[in-house]
């Protein structure tokens, strides 16, 4: 590994409303063990501390991106990477000297997975309601600044919550009857396809 590289590639990952620039969801992590990235021994730990050094780097980003018609900036000495749906604001924060491909992935995990997650549109509402998952899925995609994942099937696949029918209802169908085989054969094509889909 070359001297200066890390595997700390994500200082922040933020969804704000696009709205009042409320803080719906944000997650700053330290860089690497000890506070310090490895090889890296200058990179302060966090550069936002407390909340209120937080909000105002929030604030000021959301005024910055509302001027912005691309996917990226340099701001505040960091590499932003950042997409809208509909009335939010996802945000992915890098190091000045970060990979942007590698970020740009990032972001799109996270809205491609919401995306899938929700099946419907990816809103304030949504999220909100959804809080869970979006954790979830934001932890399976980042831990710890550290990439780990950047495939919403995979992703998806981890988040989904588990079905609420586990067990077949087999009362009302009579294996002896035209109608029995006929339902047991339907059922054995929905389960078939069910496990397709989900890869097993």
């Amino acid at each position: 590994m070359a001297p200066g590289m890390s595997l700390y590639s994500v200082q922040a990952i933020l969804i704000l409303s696009a709205d009042d620039g409320s803080r719906i969801f944000a997650k700053y992590y330290d860089q690497g063990i000890g506070g310090q990235a490895s090889g890296a021994a200058t990179t302060p730990a966090n550069p936002y501390p407390d909340k209120a050094a937080q909000l105002r780097f929030e604030k000021g980003l959301l005024a910055k991106t509302a001027k912005q018609s691309g996917d990226i900036l340099l701001f505040d000495g960091k590499v932003v990477l950042y997409k809208f749906e509909s009335d939010v604001g996802i945000f992915v924060v890098g190091g000045p000297e970060e990979n942007e491909i590698l970020l740009y992935n990032v972001i799109l995990a996270i809205r491609d997975s919401f995306h899938l997650l929700f099946k419907q549109s990816v809103d304030r509402r949504t999220i909100v309601e959804n809080f869970d998952l979006v954790s979830l899925a934001i932890d399976e995609i980042v831990d710890s600044g550290i990439v780990m994942e950047t495939d919403p099937s995979i992703i998806l696949h981890r988040c989904s919550r588990a079905p609420t029918q586990d067990t077949v209802n087999l009362r009302g169908i009579d294996p002896f009857s035209e109608q029995g085989v006929n339902n047991l054969a339907q059922l054995g094509r929905t389960k078939l396809a069910d496990w397709l889909r989900q890869g097993l």
